[in-house]
């Protein structure tokens, strides 16, 4: 038994030592993993400058403002084209070319324009006309007005038509609709091209679906934001309401630890319960009415799926569903009852723990706020990087007759051009943005590290949080005499010295992290391209990478989180704490893989509860299901927007609460362990842990036999007594150093003189209770006069 007990300490290291001065987290230590230290501040510094060079470069007007043909900007402020916020195209139809997907622009002459035509006019029957001056809006300005008809045409001076259109995106797009059944634009279901031939309603429709298609995402994009510019109000105050609910649960499991977690897995069963309830009413509801005993596999996939809602086996498969999961929660209760009570010792443990260190409550705030600025540098330097490209201008035309179409061009000296004469009806326009040079060839490797970098600091920072909260609890853990011997602030002190010691090792854990995590981000890249190729085995292969990388993330992170403890508590380097937190779970991996995860699991439905119960508000908010306030919901494009984004910030809040008590669970947890190898419970080496976490494990702190006796007196001050004890077992050994006890107006420890009268010169026995060793005898030598 001896032999594999040995063979298993020296597999997964050897148990902690008996050290008498150890008394918590070492205030006396040095500066770890400096290198790393370095290198993050020297990536910094290339960081700032990477931001230098985005911002000089690059301008986030083109992702904002459309881009007419000379490559200048639509409705921007202090422009000519300021009071001009519509693109409009010249001839739509050529938007159906197979360049808009090559180009993606349309291979027609773009002008930026006050207002979007509202009438049918050709310039045939404009010009020379009264409604010349009305049409001359939508042509290039300052055209020569002696040309001839065709030259105006040829040279895409002004379009040849106009048709009634609607701004869509800050474009003008036809104003198509359908009168029964039929399509048609204003009043008509054929337009003149402007050349004398009438065409069909469809090639317009064509032409707008081609331009269109190019344009969704940024549609999108901007109704998503004019959601949010109607909504963000209402967005904050759901957040405010997930915080004060996140903060309320928070404070109740501080009192009510063990009810509340039982009542919140009452609460999970009785909603299976209502839910499986309420399948089986639907699916008695359905039985017998004409169409609801369709299969799924006949029905097939639809689009709309409230058309599933009509079926028998949809409710039927919601029943077996939850049902199942009902089971499944039931059975693990049954079976890890007992873990569930210690996991609860340990979150009443963890409260408080939190209760002296109050202020752990508010570090989430610190932690977001340098995420948010981490979030913002990344966001501004990548838009920024996006945009730093130059105008490409190339030559747009019938690719059959002119064999230059796709060539960049000078629209400056394209007139006189013999690309120009060689093709008479090309034309030189905007295209796209971007360069040859080389800071435009290395834009994705900026792109690449401003990513990574944005990795880096958010782990940093994520990591200092961790090392913060853990050294405060730690210090809450390794008080002997709870709350007594705290230091005064607790929190600041882990801070300072997290920032002081231990940025290398910060720097470290959060590079290794890091550089998973870009990996990963190039993996989804690469497979989003290989999705197209018929290639089995380089998408199986692809999956594998994934799944792999996934795992080592998440072990990452679990390291890292119990290395970092390990460096609040010791002040050891990164690989030191890593190598000693991972053997310390290992020779407890038992407790680990019980204790700690049924403990994540209870967090787990905190976090769900509020998300839950938020999320749930906002969508019967924004749909308008709520009568009281009905009427004061915004209208939205897409309602899910705000219900998406109030359930992610929830979550994120909830996450940023509840992680301060898991970090207590861990740390406490770690301590635990180190505790029960450190010492034995007796006289000489107690244990550290509470006396619930000891009533639990069954742990008592043994007593000293006998009474104890003062060895000697001395008074550094007027008013106090200093006494020099030692055990009776212990007195025969003369150079043993006795322990150190005040009694007076000095802070007492050791022993409680509550209701001992001094007299200048008393002399005698009294009984005092000492510690836990219960009530021991001592002798009174001497008294110092008060």
């Amino acid at each position: 038994m001896g032999g594999e007990r040995q063979h298993y300490y020296g597999k997964h290291g050897t148990p902690q030592k008996y050290d008498p001065t150890f008394k918590g987290p070492i205030y006396n230590r040095g500066c770890t993993d400096i290198i790393c230290c370095v290198f993050l501040l020297l990536a910094i510094v290339g960081y700032v400058a990477v931001g230098i060079i985005a911002w000089t470069h690059g301008d986030p007007r083109k992702v904002i403002y459309p881009t007419d043909s000379r490559g200048e900007f639509c409705g921007q402020k202090g422009t000519k084209n300021a009071n001009k916020p519509y693109l409009f195209y010249f001839n739509i139809v050529k938007c159906a070319s197979p360049l808009v997907l090559l180009e993606f622009q349309c291979p027609t002459p773009q002008i930026c324009v006050e207002k979007c035509p509202d009438r049918y006019l050709t310039y045939l029957n404009a010009y020379k006309s009264q409604d010349f001056e009305y049409y001359k809006q939508f042509c290039v300005p300052g055209f020569p007005k002696d040309k001839s008809v065709a030259e105006v045409l040829r040279d895409g001076d002004c379009p040849a038509v106009l048709t009634p259109s609607t701004p869509l995106a800050r474009r003008c797009f036809p104003a198509i609709h359908a009168h029964k059944g039929v399509l048609m634009v204003g009043n008509e279901t054929t337009y003149e091209d402007g050349h004398g031939t009438r065409k069909n309603i469809t090639e317009l429709v064509e032409g707008a679906k081609k331009a269109n298609g190019v344009l969704e995402a940024r549609q999108l994009a901007m109704r998503i934001f004019e959601d949010y510019t109607v909504s963000w109000y209402w967005i904050i105050i759901g957040l405010v309401i997930a915080m004060v609910m996140s903060l309320l649960f928070i404070v109740l499991l501080r009192f009510l630890a063990g009810i509340m977690v039982w009542v919140m897995i009452v609460m999970v069963i009785l909603v299976l319960g209502y839910g499986i309830f309420h399948c089986y009413v639907e699916y008695s509801r359905l039985r017998g009415k004409a169409g609801s005993d369709i299969s799924l596999m006949d029905l097939g996939f639809q689009t709309d799926l409230r058309v599933y809602l009509h079926l028998q086996q949809t409710w039927l498969a919601f029943m077996i569903i939850l049902t199942i999961l009902e089971v499944i929660i039931i059975l693990l209760l049954i079976f890890l009852r007992k873990r569930i009570l210690i996991a609860i010792a340990l979150i009443k443990e963890a409260s408080r723990a939190v209760g002296y260190v109050m202020c752990s409550m508010l570090y989430p705030l610190v932690t977001f706020f340098l995420l948010c600025l981490c979030i913002a540098y990344w966001a501004s330097t990548a838009v920024f990087l996006s945009t730093s490209n130059e105008a490409i201008y190339k030559i747009f035309g019938d690719v059959n007759t002119c064999p230059v179409v796709g060539k960049t061009c000078n629209p400056e000296t394209f007139p006189s051009s013999n690309e120009s004469r060689l093709c008479p009806g090309a034309h030189c326009q905007f295209a796209f943005y971007g360069g040859e040079s080389g800071y435009h060839q290395a834009l994705l490797g900026l792109q690449i590290f401003n990513a990574f970098m944005f990795f880096w600091l958010a782990n940093f920072v994520l990591a200092l949080g961790q090392v913060t909260l853990a050294g405060a609890f730690a210090s809450y853990y390794w008080a002997l005499h709870k709350p007594d011997d705290l230091p005064a602030f607790p929190l600041f002190s882990a801070f300072s010295r997290a920032l002081r010691y231990h940025t290398g090792s910060l720097a470290f854990g959060a590079l290794i992290l890091a550089i998973v995590q870009i990996i990963r981000v190039m993996l989804e890249y690469l497979d989003q391209r290989l999705k197209a190729a018929d290639n089995k085995f380089a998408k199986f292969l692809m999956t594998c990478l994934k799944c792999c990388f996934w795992c080592l993330e998440k072990f990452i992170k679990f390291l890292n989180r119990n290395a970092y403890i390990m460096i609040a508590i010791y002040g050891t380097n990164f690989c030191t704490s890593a190598r000693n937190a991972f053997f310390l779970l290992m020779r407890n991996i038992i407790r680990v893989a019980v204790l700690d995860k049924v403990t994540d699991f209870l967090f787990l439905l905190g976090k769900l509860l509020v998300v839950g119960s938020v999320g749930i508000l906002a969508f019967f908010f924004f749909t308008h299901r709520i009568r009281i306030v009905q009427d004061t919901a915004p209208p939205l494009n897409y309602y899910w927007v705000p219900i998406l984004t109030v359930i992610i910030g929830s979550y994120l809040i909830a996450h940023g609460f509840f992680s301060v008590y898991g970090m207590c669970v861990d740390t406490l947890f770690l301590c635990f362990l180190e505790d029960l190898e450190r010492n034995d419970g007796s006289a000489e080496r107690p244990y550290f842990m509470s006396s619930n976490l000891k009533k639990l494990l069954n742990k008592t702190n043994k007593k000293f036999p006998g009474t104890w006796r003062i060895c000697g007196i001395s008074s550094p001050r007027q008013g106090a007594v200093r006494l020099f004890m030692a055990a009776p077992s212990r007195l025969h050994n003369e150079s043993l150093q006795p322990s150190l006890a005040w009694m007076g107006r000095s802070p007492m420890r050791a022993l409680d003189v509550s209701g001992i009268r001094w007299s200048p010169t008393s002399v005698g026995c009294f009984k005092l209770p000492v510690l836990s060793h219960g009530t021991t005898g001592i002798c009174l030598l001497e008294q110092w006069p008060q």
